[in-house]
């Protein structure tokens, strides 16, 4: 395997980027790429390495960018016949490269550990670090008062910094969570620092009267009420806990709860429906890709209904013998 795929990779995940690791695991002549041909496929699209031809990219891009939001790997099978290559765990997809083989690329999601910054070094603060490295997060800890040796005294601590505007601290991955648990010790400009983040969460670990006085001193410096109201506090699910320990599993627990929150069901608006009835996508009939209406290339009519297909391969199999693939119905056609 190429070794500067591999030192990209290492880099990548040294930087705290998520990627697409993609290897071509077989292949069935006559196609361009070998057995073990790899590449990486960044989040903003970028592709590094070998797969195959031009014709492949498309596919392969668009099944990086879904794995990257759902995090599961796949197997796709790349084929002028995608409907020869049905296999368990396999995915086949169109491929209309002119040397007409088949590729079966393998692709695996190496996601970015979420970060977590905690502001502070109070017995909570800690807490908070040593549980969100446990579960997995990269946990920065700022401590204004504090120096490089804190490090050794913060074991949940992947990175320590003692300013609040490190430029550091603000680039990478972005930041899934803050939580300010200073104390009282620089909590209004932890709570401003954490805000210019933009965190997924951000609670801060404060009465409610303590944090009353920290919202309106804050809202003086010129930060908006919209932003004020988005924190939680006092942070963490009310679980009853007083322990430092306790009071980290609790803000740990709203993090994750947060995490995995689902909006609730509302009515579709008026305008959102009416649009609806018009359809923007078919499926071909052929090989169950979608096709977009709008700029499909190959369209063909049958039974007084118009049909999409990915290629001219499937329009014409389908065409000479549309019986074949409308069992059952198709939801290819529009009228």
């Amino acid at each position: 395997m190429n070794k500067q795929l591999l030192e990209r990779a290492a880099e990548l995940a040294r930087r705290g980027e998520s990627f697409v690791f993609a290897v071509v695991v077989r292949r069935e002549p006559y196609s361009s790429s070998q057995q073990g041909d790899a590449a990486i496929i960044t989040a903003d699209g970028s592709y590094h390495g070998w797969l195959g031809g031009n014709c492949t990219r498309p596919q392969v891009l668009r099944e990086a960018a879904q794995a990257l939001v759902d995090g599961k790997p796949r197997l796709i099978a790349l084929s002028p016949e995608p409907e020869a290559q049905v296999r368990a765990g396999v995915t086949p997809l169109p491929m209309t490269c002119h040397s007409g083989g088949t590729v079966d690329i393998f692709l695996e999601p190496v996601l970015a550990a979420p970060r977590l910054v905690v502001f502070g070094v109070s017995p909570v603060a800690r807490a908070v670090a040593q549980l969100g490295k446990a579960m997995g997060y990269l946990v920065d800890v700022v401590d204004p008062d504090g120096d490089a040796a804190h490090a050794a005294a913060l074991p949940g601590a992947d990175r320590v910094f003692v300013d609040l505007a490190a430029a550091e601290l603000r680039s990478g991955a972005p930041i899934a969570s803050a939580v300010v648990a200073s104390m009282g010790e620089h909590d209004e400009d932890a709570v401003a620092a954490a805000l210019a983040m933009r965190p997924a969460y951000l609670g801060v670990v404060a009465s409610r009267k303590r944090f009353a006085v920290l919202r309106q001193t804050l809202l003086d410096r010129g930060v908006s009420a919209h932003a004020l109201d988005a924190i939680k506090s006092p942070a963490g699910l009310d679980l009853g806990g007083r322990q430092p320990e306790e009071v980290a599993l609790s803000i740990l627990a709203e993090i994750v709860q947060l995490k995995h929150a689902r909006p609730a069901d509302q009515p579709a608006p008026v305008t959102a429906v009416a649009a609806a009835t018009a359809p923007t996508t078919a499926i071909d009939p052929v090989c169950h890709m979608t096709v977009t209406i709008a700029t499909a290339r190959h369209v063909g009519t049958w039974d007084g209904r118009t049909w999409y297909f990915c290629n001219p391969r499937c329009k014409d199999k389908f065409l000479a013998d549309p019986g074949r693939y409308l069992e059952p119905p198709s939801a290819g056609a529009a009228r």
